[in-house]
């Protein structure tokens, strides 16, 4: 069972995961060992999956958000894993969804500018079969990031 301290620690945490212990216990009022003790037993408990680093997509050339919305005819399980390997060798490809409705995946994929996207599509459909892809580009990010909301966690 999360408390308040708990939830604050995983929010600052996710702001900036390099943030010193001694700050974060200062900011919720504990000792740095009761603090690092409780960041700990987050990680245990899979509260923390990993702790890394945000990159700057613009010094590493990779400044275009394109969306890709993927139907396919196939639904096998066989197929999903195909289609799993496939994308998951792909580098610009950062994220792949299912979806319900009318489309069966949507794929986001980085790039280092919007003709980038015809290379990573032809190594997608040389890959595997689809049925159609549409693409979409991002022309302004409105919200960005991994931080999510700690007010459910139990």
């Amino acid at each position: 069972m999360l408390d308040t301290r708990d939830r604050k620690i995983l929010e600052l945490l996710q702001r900036n995961a390099s943030t010193p212990i001694a700050d974060v216990a200062e900011q919720v009022s504990l000792s740095p060992s009761a603090c690092s003790r409780r960041i700990q037993r987050l990680e245990e408990a899979g509260y923390i999956r990993a702790r890394t680093a945000l990159l700057d997509r613009e010094k590493l050339g990779v400044p275009t958000t394109v969306f890709a919305l993927v139907k396919t005819a196939h639904h096998s399980d066989d197929w999903i894993e195909s289609f799993r390997k496939a994308i998951s060798d792909i580098g610009e490809i950062v994220e792949a969804h299912r979806l319900t409705g009318s489309y069966d995946y949507i794929l986001k994929v980085v790039l280092p500018r919007v003709e980038h996207y015809d290379v990573v599509y032809r190594r997608l459909v040389k890959r595997i079969e689809l049925f159609d892809v549409s693409a979409f580009i991002s022309m302004e990010v409105l919200k960005s990031g991994e931080a999510l909301p700690v007010d459910y966690a139990e």
